[in-house]
């Protein structure tokens, strides 16, 4: 039996209502929208629900973070106030996580410091494909008392196996190796990972593995695109080595203004992603994973601080 409370409710700000109406489907919960009004200068005010259940969650994904922060600081100490006893943030998209040490002195590591700024504000906390590669687990870096970790490399995997026949999946850098290799067990299908050089956001140096290429149909797979330029790049060179089609698959589609061009110039054919970011690419949704990990949480929801 649950041991959540049945009134534990979500709430959602209006921007995310489509993301947020399916988990709250999924997972069987009320939800309620914050109501957020902006002043001239940029500061907000948010007024919530007036009286709130002791199990509170709260959907925010993280892109564009630094506005969302503040909200979330807003939004949870009021929760608090109006009588929430324990806050989970569903996160699918966890920003400030790339870094996580300082590359050079004087360097401030925003992963240590945002991380521990969501701990002083959360319970619990889901989120899917963390930028996490320093670190061994997502509570070293958000150091919550209750966290799950999901991923849409699988689901992106049963996609891609519905688009393509015997695809070839590759990262375009060492640091995708681990989605790939999950996305490729999945299916059974091949896949390998090149090589990067990155000396800013748009000069980067791609290696392709030493596998063969001809003929083939490689998806391009990974936890999160932006600019464009890495998959881009690669996927030029994978096009002259003989690839018959390449095509992009990523978890977060932080893409910029310019980038479905820039792969369209590339020669890319498809975009997919997962609904962790709201973007035309969105074709897989992760709102059932989601109300699945819930459920990982109910146990510890019931002990209230």
């Amino acid at each position: 039996m649950s041991l959540w409370s049945s009134d534990a409710m979500l709430l959602y700000f209006e921007d995310e209502l489509n993301s947020a109406t399916r988990l709250a489907q999924a997972a069987q919960r009320t939800a309620s929208m914050v109501e957020r009004h902006r002043f001239p200068d940029g500061e907000i005010k948010l007024r919530l629900p007036a009286a709130l259940p002791a199990q509170v969650l709260i959907f925010r994904t993280l892109n564009d973070p630094n506005g969302k922060l503040i909200e979330l600081l807003l939004l949870a100490q009021t929760a608090r106030a109006l009588g929430a006893k324990h806050l989970t943030l569903v996160a699918p998209y966890l920003a400030y996580m790339r870094q996580d040490m300082a590359f050079r002195p004087g360097e401030a590591i925003s992963q240590r410091i945002v991380g521990k700024f969501l701990a002083s504000l959360f319970d619990a906390l889901i989120t899917v494909d963390p930028h996490l590669h320093r670190v061994a687990t997502l509570q070293q870096a958000v150091p919550v008392a209750h966290a799950v970790v999901l991923s849409g490399a699988t689901l992106l995997s049963d996609w891609i196996a519905a688009q393509r026949q015997q695809p070839l999946l590759i990262g375009p850098d060492e640091e995708s190796a681990q989605w790939v290799a999950r996305a490729a067990e999945r299916h059974a299908f091949d896949h390998a990972v090149c090589r990067k050089v990155r000396h800013g956001d748009r000069d980067v140096e791609v290696a392709l593995p030493d596998v063969a290429l001809a003929g083939r149909q490689v998806v391009l797979l990974d936890d999160v695109a932006s600019t464009g330029y890495s998959v881009s790049r690669a996927a030029q060179l994978l096009l002259a080595a003989g690839a018959t089609s390449v095509d992009v698959a990523v978890t977060h589609a932080l893409f910029s203004d310019q980038a479905l061009q820039m792969m369209q110039d590339a020669g890319i054919g498809e975009v997919w992603s997962t609904d962790c970011i709201a973007h035309s690419s969105n074709v897989v949704s992760m709102a059932s994973a989601l109300a699945k990990a819930l459920t990982q949480l109910e146990p510890a929801c019931s002990i209230h601080r």
